[in-house]
């Protein structure tokens, strides 16, 4: 068993490992914190895999973006726990279900599709008829193919994460009886007379009261 072999169960076992807490952890911002690690693991079975670009990706955008956009909309929703947790149960035969469909469709996957398939070698230089050698990029070469063949799926991933990302500013920002939030329109439309109101008062003068009689110094204190 050579050393990339090795490296390739130990991430697939952490991995593994951090999507079950994903699923199981109590707490949101645990489970948020364990999708961090299961999308790293990810990232370097990735590069384990000869594809940096979709490594580096996967790290630069859902771990230095998405992921953390998450974990502070997680934490500013104020997830009620108790909530959550009676409704675990539940819905626990239909999850489990899936979650079984799911493991059995990547297991036919991994058994059966990817028999008969050579090694993927990334291509550092290209020669044309003329023997002249043009400087190949994978990264030009996938934003091709991304903006041209699959342009609509990319459009319709961009609408799917605006309508997520608008979703979820609309649940953080929701009318509560804590919050203290104020509209931007109405502090623009303030006026001076809004903020300050003076009030005519009539004059109301105190009786004084009158000084207390001092005591007569005594001999000593004369002396």
């Amino acid at each position: 068993m050579d050393a990339k072999t090795v490296f390739f169960y130990l991430f697939s076992a952490v991995l593994l490992f951090a999507a079950f807490r994903v699923i199981t952890a109590r707490n949101p911002v645990h489970a948020v914190l364990n999708l961090i690690l299961a999308f790293s693991q990810a990232a370097a079975i990735w590069l384990l895999l000869k594809a940096e670009f979709l490594g580096i990706a996967l790290v630069l955008v859902y771990l230095g973006a998405v992921m953390v956009l998450f974990l502070f909309v997680v934490m500013m929703l104020d997830i009620n726990i108790d909530t959550v947790r009676k409704g675990f149960w539940r819905h626990f035969p239909l999850a489990a279900f899936i979650g079984a469909l799911i493991a059995f469709e990547m297991g036919a996957v991994l058994m059966t599709g990817f028999r008969g398939m050579e090694e993927p070698k990334a291509a550092a230089v290209v020669v044309d008829a003329a023997g002249k050698v043009i400087p190949y990029s994978n990264t030009k070469e996938l934003g091709k193919l991304l903006y041209t063949e699959y342009l609509y799926p990319v459009e319709i991933a961009a609408v799917i994460l605006l309508v997520a990302m608008i979703a979820a500013i609309a649940l953080t920002l929701r009318q509560r009886k804590d919050s203290k939030a104020v509209s931007p329109s109405q502090q623009i439309r303030v006026r001076a007379s809004d903020r300050l109101k003076v009030v005519k008062m009539d004059a109301v003068q105190k009786p004084v009261a009158p000084a207390a009689p001092q005591a007569e110094p005594t001999p000593e204190e004369k002396k």
